[in-house]
């Protein structure tokens, strides 16, 4: 065999090696959205609508126009643009209580990131939220125990070199931060947009198979809220508006532009992609963007 044909078997054995492969095989199936803070006020337009100042006080990202009147049609009414997130036409509300040192409400100014991810082991059946579901994750009258076992729970308070802290840490090192990841239940009932305790339409899969339950069949996207505090140093006058560390819970309002959020689910989620909020992996660069550069679908 000549000189040119050994280097094109040997150029045709590395590309069909797995090292070579490597770039498609599935570590992640998530998207995210990035979105700043927009205001903070004790509202809670899903357990306390039309009720201002009737909830402990809350942090909100993403639509602008989120006061305790919110509904769907207002999210909507706002009209595209009116987020902090990247992406224009995400027009949902996100909310979690409001972190306090002392007296003083600690604000991040940068942007933060809740994941949209595959809850389930089969990710190409994700689909995406309903325009209009609703839903709080987390207790605020949890027990520490509880908030330690509780299935969206992942690391606890983290800051600095510590971690799993199911409470505020007493010190976290000066210049560090206050982070929290926490996931949301992935499985709904496919009826109820809401419920009367505003949790049960909606499930964490089996643990066991990773699989939504039969009374829950319909896989949505896992939303992980992972949010940063810029608060560091002592510690022992930091708390929540709901109380201790454990009391954390969030919650989401969706009023995505179904074509764009199901583009996304599509690309990212279903296609085993680490995405952005432009729904674009860096590590898989071939595999294209679900959105333009302005972050809104192809045309728009």
């Amino acid at each position: 065999m000549s000189r040119k044909a050994l280097l094109l078997a040997a150029a045709l054995v590395l590309a069909l090696s797995p090292a070579a492969r490597a770039d498609d095989t599935v570590t992640h199936h998530e998207f995210q959205a990035d979105c700043t803070i927009t205001h903070h006020q004790p509202d809670d337009p899903i357990v306390y609508p039309n009720q201002p100042g009737a909830s402990h006080d809350h942090t909100f990202l993403g639509n602008t126009t989120t006061n305790a009147a919110t509904t769907l049609q207002s999210l909507l009414a706002a009209g595209t643009g009116a987020t902090t997130c990247l992406a224009p036409d995400d027009l949902s509300a996100y909310w979690f209580p409001t972190l306090y040192n002392g007296n003083q409400p600690v604000l991040s100014t940068w942007s933060q990131v809740v994941y949209y991810k595959s809850g389930i082991l089969d990710y190409t059946k994700v689909q995406p939220f309903p325009q209009g579901l609703r839903f709080v994750t987390g207790d605020m009258m949890a027990t520490q125990d509880e908030f330690q076992h509780a299935p969206g729970a992942i690391e606890g308070w983290e800051c600095g070199d510590s971690f799993h802290n199911w409470d505020f840490p007493s010190y976290c090192v000066v210049g560090s931060q206050a982070n929290i990841r926490y996931q949301a239940p992935s499985c709904w009932d496919g009826v109820h947009l809401d419920s009367a305790d505003h949790k049960s339409h909606m499930a964490y899969p089996d643990r066991a198979t990773l699989t939504c339950p039969a009374d829950h069949p319909v896989p949505v996207p896992m939303l992980e809220f992972k949010i940063a505090f810029p608060v560091s140093g002592d510690m022992s006058q930091v708390h929540l508006a709901s109380g201790r560390g454990y009391s954390w819970h969030y919650d989401f309002f969706n009023a995505w532009d179904p074509p764009t959020l199901a583009a996304l689910v599509k690309h990212c989620i279903n296609g085993g992609l680490q995405c952005d909020s432009r729904g674009f992996d860096q590590y898989k660069p071939d595999r294209g963007a679900a959105l333009g550069p302005n972050y809104r679908l192809p045309g728009r």
